[in-house]
């Protein structure tokens, strides 16, 4: 048996939370595999465990970049990130130069700042507002420390690093990295401005002579290089107008929302913005990375929980991760990886310590739910889009999965999935709640394993019952019908073990002993979102969920306030987490509980109010709501986090409970419902198979009315009420 110690060991993946400086206020871009942490005067300071920088590939190549004149802090007027989130914009102005007699806040300094996939650029201009000549200094001093992402984690490193070398040649400037994985990493700056220069090391001196309204314009841009990647030669306003392209090359794949709440229209637009951020072009196509800056990587579970939260609106996401996820399934076994042929993968990296070993995720599957998850995002891929080529083309991947569930799934063949992990560095628990202390008894002793969760049954019972219905499309009928016999069996074998009247809740888990955990958590509302749940057992459920120990008033928390391991700062024992909320709404609106979705998309929305962009974080801590007070933030949390920013699309989903049958072609509405605050909501350019569709909702005092846009001839529009 293992004790909490060792566990506490093996859980050293944990994020330390003195990663980040809480007290500094800071600016994220992102664009696929390279993202920047700037503070708000747009400079990366190297100061302690700080995780500014400037990443790429799960690297940080820049860990200082600092603009001063004349040796001083510039003031700061402005700064803020661009709507469209491609651009941080940062206003400063100069102190009191007595060098140059130059007053305080008479020069301009405008930075703009970006990043794009291998490159970082910025151009910076300066504006004089006096009345004569000046002359003074801008110098930016820069540095590169090659750390690895899980060493700005908190991860000890047992190995001596290589050191970094500078190259300043004439008006060129490198910094290079031998890694220890034999991949030589390269920052290399390109300059551009009409001022005169010179580098020295790590620092630029730039001699800046200003006449009245006569502005001089510095841009500059580093090239992040790997191996043997060559450098492109991309200037600062074509890398910006790629980036533009596109931006409105993808979000044109997007239905439109459009509210009738000005604020909620921002949430949209902030949500969209940064889901478009995090898509990666893989060899596959565009993959939702998981989030910023701990993530910023390929999830086989966040990329599948994106897909199904956004599928009804943009279906190509759910392709694409589908796609990519066939292409690294497992097809042998690998303990050091937690391995086994059918299974998803759970996380890839592509930094030194995942490629020396010292960590085991460069291709990882220690991941209980992602192969069931798999199966369900493929049928429901199907409903959304009827397109059967690409199911037969999935087919063996699909089979391969539903194999890995019988045969390596369920380990002890009593007809529930449970993970035990064989990877020495692997995740002790590996369900989404993958923290070393997140499954526990009534008496908040630790599980021992085997484990086998309740929301994972629920996965596997929808994964065998979308799958059946694909099995008989393909006219395999003896496993389409064997298929739906084992979902059926299963949901009635589960609502015998699973779940506690005294509780009115599915325990959490069952131990290896298959003693229930008997817990309340938010495990158990995704038993509603996959339908595995009776109906008698569902409203109280539902109430339970929604009950003062489990609902915070700005969400559903992770753990009950009342059991023993409860902790509103912890990272899966109380916090709340906005997937896990829309997941939840989502389930709750599939057995009726329209009060209880219109109760949980609000505080969500509220909650997005009081949060810097309206971008939901990974999580949020767990407090009880407190008047005129946003949600306590929860320190080392991703932001933007791919499966949180898309959240407010599975709410709406939830509000109006749309199904959009494709191979019925019928878009359904049952019972739709809209929060008081939203009295109108259109939804337009609704991707269909051979055309588009346009809605019209209006809220009235308990009704919502329905106004047909536009639609294809040959689809019908239901509204159920």
């Amino acid at each position: 048996m293992q004790t909490e110690e060792s566990l506490m060991e093996e859980d050293k993946f944990h994020i330390s939370p003195d990663a980040v400086n809480a007290d500094d206020r800071i600016n994220i871009l992102n664009h696929s595999n390279t993202f920047g942490i700037f503070d708000r005067w747009g400079n990366i300071y190297p100061n302690g465990k700080m995780v500014q920088g400037i990443y790429h590939d799960g690297t940080r190549y820049i860990n200082k970049l600092v603009l001063t004149i004349n040796g001083q802090k510039p003031l700061l007027l402005s700064s803020n990130i661009k709507e469209d989130n491609d651009i941080l914009s940062v206003d400063l102005t100069n102190p009191a130069l007595t060098s140059c007699n130059l007053p305080d806040n008479t020069v301009h300094i405008s930075r703009k700042l970006f990043v794009r996939d291998g490159a970082f650029y910025e151009e910076i201009d300066c504006s004089h507002y006096g009345n004569t000549e000046c002359t003074f200094n801008l110098e930016l001093s820069f540095d590169g420390d090659f750390k690895d992402i899980f060493e700005i984690r908190g991860i000890q490193r047992y190995v001596a690093k290589n050191k970094v070398k500078y190259c300043d040649a004439g008006q060129e400037c490198m910094m290079e990295y031998d890694g220890l994985d034999g991949i030589k990493r390269t920052s290399a700056f390109e300059i551009t401005t009409d001022a005169d220069y010179s580098i020295k090391k790590n620092k630029i001196l730039f001699t800046i002579n200003l006449r009245a309204q006569k502005p001089v314009k510095i841009i500059y841009s580093l090239r992040f290089l790997s191996g043997g990647d060559k450098s492109k030669d991309i200037s600062y306003s074509e890398a910006k107008s790629l980036i533009e392209k596109e931006r409105n090359t993808t979000s044109i794949l997007f239905a439109e929302v459009d509210t009738s709440n000005e604020q909620f229209n921002h949430w949209i637009n902030r949500s969209k913005a940064d889901l478009l951020s995090l898509l990666a072009q893989t060899e596959t196509g565009k993959y939702p990375y998981a989030g910023v800056p701990w993530y910023n990587t390929p999830f086989g579970r966040d990329g599948i929980i994106t897909g199904i939260e956004t599928l009804w609106l943009i279906p190509e996401i759910s392709r694409d991760v589908l796609l990519f996820l066939a292409s690294k399934q497992a097809t042998e076994l690998i303990p050091e990886k937690d391995a086994e042929p059918g299974k998803i993968l759970h996380e890839a990296r592509t930094g030194e310590m995942a490629n020396t070993g010292e960590v085991p995720f460069k291709e990882y599957y220690g991941t209980i739910d992602a192969t069931p998850l798999f199966v369900m995002l493929a049928g429901m891929y199907y409903e959304r889009t009827a397109d059967l080529e690409f199911i037969k083309r999935l087919w063996p991947n699909i089979k391969a999965a539903l194999a890995w569930i019988d045969n390596y799934g369920d380990l002890d063949g009593d007809g529930f999935v449970e993970y035990e992990h064989k990877a020495k560095n692997g995740l002790t628990n590996q369900g989404w709640k993958d923290s070393y202390d997140s499954v526990m008894d009534e008496s908040g002793e630790l599980a021992e394993t085997p484990i086998a969760l309740c929301e994972v049954q629920g996965y596997v019972f929808a994964a065998k019952q979308h799958a059946s219905k694909l099995a008989l499309l393909l006219n395999e009928q003896d496993f389409g019908e064997r298929l739906s016999k084992e979902a059926g069996d299963l949901k009635h074998n589960f609502n015998e073990k699973f779940w506690d009247d005294g509780l009115s809740c599915y325990v959490l888990a069952l131990d290896g002993q298959k003693k229930p955990c008997k817990v309340i958590s938010s495990n158990a509302g995704h038993c509603l979102f996959t339908g595995i749940a009776d109906k008698d057992k569902a409203r109280k459920l539902a109430d339970t969920l929604l009950s003062g120990d489990m609902f915070s008033g700005w969400g559903i928390r992770t753990l009950s306030s009342s059991e023993k391991r409860y902790n509103p700062m912890s990272y899966h024992n109380g916090s709340i987490w906005p997937h896990d909320n829309a997941l939840i709404a989502y389930g709750l609106a599939r057995y009726g509980f329209r009060e209880h979705v219109l109760k949980l998309t609000e505080a969500i929305f509220q909650a997005s109010l009081f949060i810097e962009l309206h971008r939901l974080p990974e999580l949020y801590c767990g407090f009880e709501r407190r008047h005129s007070e946003g949600p306590t933030l929860y320190p080392v949390a991703c932001s933007p986090q791919a499966w949180s920013v898309a959240v407010v699309f599975m709410l709406l989903q939830a509000c109006f409970q749309i199904e959009i049958d494709a191979p019925s072609k019928t878009i359904s509405f049952n019972r739709p419902v809209l929060p008081e605050y939203l009295g109108q909501v259109s939804i337009s350019n609704l991707a269909l198979d051979n055309g588009t569709c346009g809605l019209l909702f209006n809220r009235h005092h308990n009704d919502v009315s329905f106004n047909l846009l536009q639609k294809p001839d040959d689809w019908d529009i239901l509204i159920k009420k």
